[in-house]
C-alpha cells in the first residue's frame, strides 16, 4: 500500500509539472500574440518590455495633434511610419571586393542589423558593370528597430552634422514617401573616424503609409525631424 500511495504521488507530480509547463508556454504564447509588452521568462516570470521612446511619442502625442491640426476623425487617417531604408552604394567594390565589406560591416553597426548586398540588374560597359556584380548595401529596418533608429537619427546622428541649415523639405516624392541623402557616416557615434577607410554616403528613405506630402512633412517634423523653414509667399503688390 506504502508504494502504490507512493507511485500515486509521483504520478500527480509529474502531472502538476506538465501542467504548469503547458500552462507556461500557453502564457509566453500568448504574450507574443498580444505585443512587446511583456516578456516572459522560462521560469514563468513576466519582465516588462522597453517600448521605443519614438513610438510612444507617436501613439499618445503625435496621433491626438495631428486629428486635431487637420481635422481628422479616425486614429487610422493620421499617417504612419511603416518602414526605413537605408542603402549605400558601393561602386568601388567592382575592384576591390574589402570595400563592400567595410561598408556592409558600418551599415549593420549603424541599424544594428545585417545588410543586403544588392547587385547590379544589367550590365553597362561604360561603367564597366556586368549584371550580377555586387554594387551596394541595403537595410529595411521595421517594428522596435525602426524606431529606434530614428530616434538615434534625429537625436544623435543629424545634429553632428557639420554646418547643418536644416534637411531640405523637397525630398518627398509626392506620394507622402522622403527620401534623405547624408554625405558621410560619421556623423553616427557607432561608427570610429580611426577604423573608417573612406567616408561614405547614403540614402535613407521613409516610407510612410497613407500620407500625403504635406501630412507626411507634418508628421516627421512632430517627431523632431529639423527641416528648413521655408518662407511664406509674399502677396501682390498693390
Amino acid at each position: 500500500m506504502a508504494e502504490k500511495s507512493t507511485d500515486e504521488k509521483a504520478a500527480r507530480a509529474a502531472k502538476a509539472a506538465a501542467a504548469a509547463k503547458k500552462a507556461g508556454l500557453e502564457k509566453q504564447s500568448a504574450s507574443k500574440a498580444a505585443g512587446p509588452a511583456y516578456e516572459v521568462n522560462t521560469d514563468g516570470r513576466e519582465t516588462p518590455h522597453a517600448v521605443p521612446r519614438m513610438k510612444t511619442l507617436y501613439q499618445e502625442a503625435i496621433v491626438p495633434a495631428m486629428m486635431e491640426k487637420h481635422a481628422l476623425k479616425n486614429p487610422h487617417q493620421v499617417p504612419r511610419l511603416k518602414k526605413i531604408v537605408v542603402n549605400i552604394g558601393v561602386s568601388e567594390a567592382r575592384d576591390n571586393v574589402q570595400t563592400l565589406d567595410n561598408a556592409r560591416e558600418e551599415l549593420a553597426l549603424i541599424t544594428g542589423q545585417l545588410p543586403q548586398v544588392r547587385k547590379a540588374t544589367k550590365s553597362i560597359s561604360n561603367f564597366k558593370l556586368r549584371e550580377g556584380m555586387p554594387i551596394g548595401v541595403r537595410v529595411t529596418v521595421r517594428g522596435d528597430r525602426m524606431w529606434e533608429f530614428l530616434d538615434r537619427l534625429i537625436t544623435v546622428a543629424i545634429p553632428r552634422i557639420r554646418d547643418f541649415r536644416g534637411l531640405e523639405p523637397k525630398g518627398f516624392d509626392g506620394s507622402g514617401n522622403f527620401n534623405l541623402g547624408l554625405k558621410e557616416q560619421l556623423i553616427f557615434p557607432e561608427i570610429s573616424a580611426e577604423r573608417v577607410p573612406k567616408q561614405r554616403g547614403m540614402n535613407i528613405s521613409f516610407v510612410i503609409d497613407g500620407g500625403r506630402d504635406a501630412l507626411s512633412l507634418d508628421l516627421l517634423t512632430e517627431f523632431g525631424m529639423p527641416f528648413k523653414k521655408t518662407a511664406p509667399a509674399t502677396a501682390g503688390r498693390n
